[in-house]
């Protein structure tokens, strides 16, 4: 086996399952290892990084600044969609997969690499996400997944073999969850939290404060939306990496975006994950409030109709298929019109719209208002009623 792989490239984190993935990958194949990550805003979790891959044995390390193109190009596209998984995942690790695997497979065509691995487990998401994506840009590339192949079953494996080998890794006995950090969340999951019933530790959580010691002022924002995209905030233009990072820093002083959930795998388990989205909270949250001024009640109600069935596949991994770009396309067309401005307040952990304007808004005071109008006969609702009502008549009277 280990003659048919010369060099593979690594998804590679830094973390402990990628840590010992690399060692393992050169004692058990006998191959060169160049490890490949992305930086999608994981702030220190990427310091010596390039160092430590090189000592665990790899051979070359490509860390890659996909931030922009992480928020334009997958986080704003599902924020068009107002895509959420199971009513409460804001899908932070599942948007970031296909863009991992599409730079990885971009680097093995450039290293002519055999082969592509990964440190997700034989038992979640991940390794659908991965290899899906693998698959759908290059059907002929050979995966390795250790975690389908080794004998270390366990985190405390991995830790005896990390430690056996020389290699620091930052997860310890003491806090053995495992997390995933990027622009858009940071996700813990195992370990202590896979006790449904027990209450995660305050000091486990990384970019909120708690709601609790929140300031006790609310802070007010104003968010400009362009074609269903955000564009500005207060009035200020900024690239979209900045503009959600900045929306991080918002949500995360009052303690916006936690979500604790019993969640149901692809794979067919549940699964416990606690998350912070502080930023794409606000951002869900805003682009509602853009589209109820500004979108047809049919188009909404269509699309929204949509939501559970697109969030799924990319919770379950096929940002790459086809039903996928059909969905995209039609999502991105009722977006033309969501242009304008939201202004939302901000105060322990809540995100509350307090109003919303647009030069494309089809909402109209004139027809809407309680007070005097020329423009709607309140006569003209009793036809409609009973136009609407006959069948429920016509039930009611042969029953009877």
């Amino acid at each position: 086996m280990s003659n048919k792989i010369k060099k593979v490239v690594l998804a590679y984190s830094g973390g402990l399952d990628t840590s010992v993935i690399l060692k393992w990958l050169i004692e058990t194949y006998q191959c060169e290892v160049i490890a490949f990550s992305a930086d999608i805003g994981q702030e220190d979790e990427l310091n010596d990084l390039e160092e430590k891959a090189l000592k665990t044995g790899a051979t070359k390390v490509y860390i890659d600044d996909l931030k922009e193109t992480f928020v334009k190009n997958y986080v704003f596209p599902a924020f068009r969609a107002n895509a959420i998984y199971e009513g409460q995942y804001l899908l932070g690790t599942s948007l970031a997969r296909p863009l991992i695997a599409k730079r990885q497979m971009e680097i093995a065509k450039i290293e002519k690499a055999d082969a592509v691995s990964h440190g997700a487990t034989g038992k979640g998401n991940d390794q659908v996400r991965f290899e899906l994506g693998y698959l759908a840009l290059d059907p002929h590339i050979k995966i390795i997944a250790p975690w389908r192949e080794w004998q270390l079953n366990s985190r405390t494996a991995l830790m005896a073999f990390a430690e056996q080998h020389g290699i620091k890794v930052p997860t310890t006995l003491k806090k053995p969850y495992s997390s995933d950090r990027n622009l858009l969340h940071i996700s813990y999951e195992g370990g202590v939290l896979e006790d449904p019933w027990a209450e995660p530790s305050e000091d486990m959580f990384i970019l909120t404060v708690s709601p609790r010691n929140a300031p006790d002022d609310p802070e007010i924002i104003e968010i400009t939306f362009e074609h269903g995209d955000p564009v500005a905030i207060n009035g200020q233009r900024m690239p979209a990496a900045n503009l959600l990072k900045k929306l991080n820093q918002f949500g995360a002083r009052h303690g916006i975006g936690r979500v604790d959930m019993v969640e149901n795998r692809f794979v067919g388990m549940k699964s416990r994950g606690v998350y912070e989205t502080p930023g794409g909270t606000i951002l869900r949250t805003a682009h509602m409030a853009m589209e109820s001024i500004t979108m047809d009640r049919e188009v909404m109600h269509i699309r929204d109709s949509l939501i559970p069935k697109y969030s799924e596949l990319i919770y379950n991994g096929f940002w790459f298929s086809p039903e996928m770009k059909l969905l995209q396309n039609m999502i991105d067309s009722t977006q033309t019109n969501v242009s304008g401005v939201v202004r939302v307040e901000l105060y322990k952990g809540n995100c509350r719209v307090l109003g919303r304007k647009s030069d494309e808004s089809i909402y109209s005071q004139d027809f809407a208002t309680f007070e005097d109008d020329s423009v709607y006969s309140q006569k003209d609702a009793e036809g409609f009623i009973r136009l609407n009502a006959l069948r429920l008549r016509i039930q009611n009277l042969i029953r009877k």
